[in-house]
């Protein structure tokens, strides 16, 4: 089969790798890519928001599957547009896709069907949030409506923090038309857990839980980011946990898009936390996670490409999915500055040096058949282990090993797992 992956960061990388494993797969394209993905699959010079390019791609080239890897395409409706053309892509359509794009609606669907998440008030107008927040107590937990490349969520500290936040996402613009409406939402106190889960309507097929670290810094220090690095399993939460959180939680949410008219086929992201009153929902996303995909698909056994043909097809209920009982660790290494500005162009040295992990390029381009740094995050180091401390050693071990100018990156990525 000829497949073709639209994205070109960490998680498409991952995306790729899982699927050149797969015997099916006669060739595999990848629009636009980076500069690792270029190393296993063509890479086309085509941007994610390019819909009929893509399509004109998909029909020149015989693609028998499109995956969709980021955020904002999907939200933007590419999955109606190439099934349009009669195009097979994996992923969301866009009414079901809103369940990242717009966390208004996202709120609003689990207050409807009782699904445990924080309480909130949403808001169209500045004055009247700004007024909402002189009732609260601190920390404030402001979030932008729509999409804003995982920087959309405010933790303030002070009434005054709070306030200059709803400022910035509502007067100054800061992100665009996703701050067109805000939530305002009770803090949450607990452990954070990531569940992406395979779903086709009603039938979910979770996969293992990984943990994010979105704070820049160590000791979840600083402004937050894509995700500095992550990992799986987590033994120190229990099993029973786990499975609340999927049966309290994920596959409510896919019977409640079913009952919506907006049946959810694709990758469903949960971010959860395990507060002392149960799981609940922080946000849900419509694809696959990044860096949560870094660890989580090399623990995948079952052919992914099966699992993407299952579940565009509506077999997935027939999908006995298997993984592995190794753990897996992901260090995120960062361009100086992220996630503010950062320099590009920057050259990698060091990555024929790695011994023990898969390196998944992030932002990375080859220039003069180089490979260089071109963006905030640039590369993440995953290893795996017969445990978190064997897979955590091996990774930061190679990530000590590549280098290029002010790379930096979390050195307590995991180490909640240890304890």
């Amino acid at each position: 089969m000829r497949i073709l992956v639209v994205g070109g960061g960490g998680r498409e990388h991952a995306i790729c790798w899982a699927l050149k494993k797969s015997p099916k797969v006669s060739e595999l394209y990848c629009a636009p890519g980076n500069g690792g993905i270029a190393e296993i699959a063509e890479c086309v010079p085509i941007q994610v928001n390019q819909f009929e390019e893509i399509a004109q791609f998909a029909c020149d080239n015989e693609i028998d599957l499109v995956v969709i890897g980021p955020d904002d395409p999907l939200a933007e409706g590419i999955v109606d547009h190439l099934e349009a053309k009669q195009i097979t892509v994996f992923g969301p359509r866009a009414d079901a896709a809103e369940i990242e794009g717009s966390k208004v609606f996202t709120k609003n669907l689990l207050r409807k069907y009782n699904i445990p998440t924080a309480a909130y008030e949403s808001f169209k107008h500045y004055e009247d949030a700004r007024a909402y927040l002189s009732k609260l107590q601190p920390p404030y937990v402001i979030k932008a409506d729509g999409l804003a490349a995982g920087k959309g969520v405010i933790i303030a500290q002070t009434l005054e923090e709070a306030e200059k936040a709803l400022h910035d996402i509502m007067v100054a613009k800061v992100f665009g038309e996703s701050g067109n409406q805000v939530v305002i939402e009770e803090f949450l106190t607990g452990q954070e857990m990531s569940i992406l889960s395979f779903v086709d309507g009603e039938t979910v097929r979770p996969m293992v839980p990984a943990q994010d670290h979105k704070p820049v810094f160590d000791g979840d220090q600083g402004p937050n980011t894509g995700g500095m690095g992550t990992y799986t399993p987590l033994p120190h939460i229990p099993q029973s946990v786990i499975d609340e959180a999927i049966e309290t939680i994920i596959k409510p949410t896919a019977r409640a898009m079913v009952a919506e008219g907006r049946p959810f086929r694709g990758v469903l992201f949960a971010g959860l936390m395990l507060t002392p009153s149960g799981p609940k929902t922080i946000e849900f996303n419509a694809r696959f996670g990044d860096p949560e995909t870094q660890v989580v698909l090399p623990r995948l056994k079952t052919d992914l490409l099966d699992i993407f043909l299952a579940t565009v097809n509506g077999r997935l209920n027939q999908m006995d999915i298997q993984w592995s009982d190794e753990a897996a660790v992901c260090v995120i290494l960062a361009s100086e500055g992220y996630p503010g500005p950062y320099p590009k162009g920057l050259p990698i040295e060091g990555l024929d040096a790695v011994q023990d992990s898969i390196v998944f390029h992030a932002g990375t381009a080859k220039k003069d058949g180089a490979i260089v740094t071109n963006g905030g995050r640039v590369l993440g180091v995953t290893a795996l282990g017969k445990d978190i401390a064997e897979a955590r050693a091996k990774a930061y071990a190679d990530a000590d090993r590549i280098r290029f100018q002010g790379k930096h990156y979390r050195t307590d990525i995991a180490k909640k797992a240890l304890v």
